[in-house]
């Protein structure tokens, strides 16, 4: 972990960190994908699926009827996560320097090695109510090749020392239950899952797309 340090972001790592983000934000459409395929009531469908058509015409067509529903689980799963991702660099991704660097109690750090960046993540003021004294961490992103590092724990701190000396009571943050990596590490950080609910689309629930707040306490 010596060889690692966090800086503040600068305007030549745009397309790293934008990279990143886009990188790290598809993988998650696969788990999404392997987890609904686990659920009742995804494969009892798709076995109901291929009983039906294999009593109605033969063994090809329903291989063929069940490749097809489960290609269209697989491109919600996929949708969840792409729709967001493009939401998102067309947003606060835009313009990092404007979104996060030019904002008051705002900031964006990139973890680096030898000159190449290798992680982010993003501080904001929370915009939920009450919130007015907590800090949210966002687009936490670290390189798959330098994942198991400890890399996502230093930018974490680096955040919440960040809070911290501002005066914030606490560090919230939203993840999805398909990142298992994320919230274990948050788990085990010291971060507490206040909220867990379901966003407003039509594939959600079936999918089990769930959505999970954390809180981190500062004493």
């Amino acid at each position: 972990m010596s060889d690692y340090f966090i800086r503040v972001y600068k305007d030549s790592d745009y397309h790293v960190a934008r990279d990143l983000f886009a990188s790290g934000n598809e993988e998650h459409s696969m788990k999404l994908f392997y987890h609904a395929l686990g659920l009742p009531n995804v494969w009892l469908p798709l076995m109901a699926v291929f009983i039906l058509a294999l009593n109605s015409v033969s063994v090809t067509m329903s291989i063929l009827a069940v490749t097809m529903a489960v290609f269209c689980v697989w491109f919600g799963a996929r949708d969840m996560y792409t729709s967001y991702g493009q939401f998102v660099l067309s947003d606060d991704m835009l313009d990092i320097r404007k979104y996060y660097l030019q904002r008051e109690g705002s900031c964006f750090w990139v973890a680096e090695l030898e000159g190449e960046v290798v992680g982010t993540v993003a501080a904001l003021p929370s915009p939920l109510p009450g919130g007015e004294r907590h800090l949210e961490l966002k687009r936490l992103a670290v390189s798959k090749a330098h994942r198991g590092k400890g890399i996502a724990k230093l930018l974490c701190r680096t955040l919440i020392d960040f809070a911290r000396k501002r005066g914030c009571d606490a560090v919230v943050l939203t993840t999805t239950l398909a990142q298992t990596d994320a919230w274990t590490l948050y788990e085990k950080m010291g971060f507490r899952q206040t909220h867990t609910y379901y966003p407003p689309k039509l594939l959600a629930k079936q999918l089990d797309f769930r959505l999970l707040t954390y809180q981190y306490d500062i004493p």
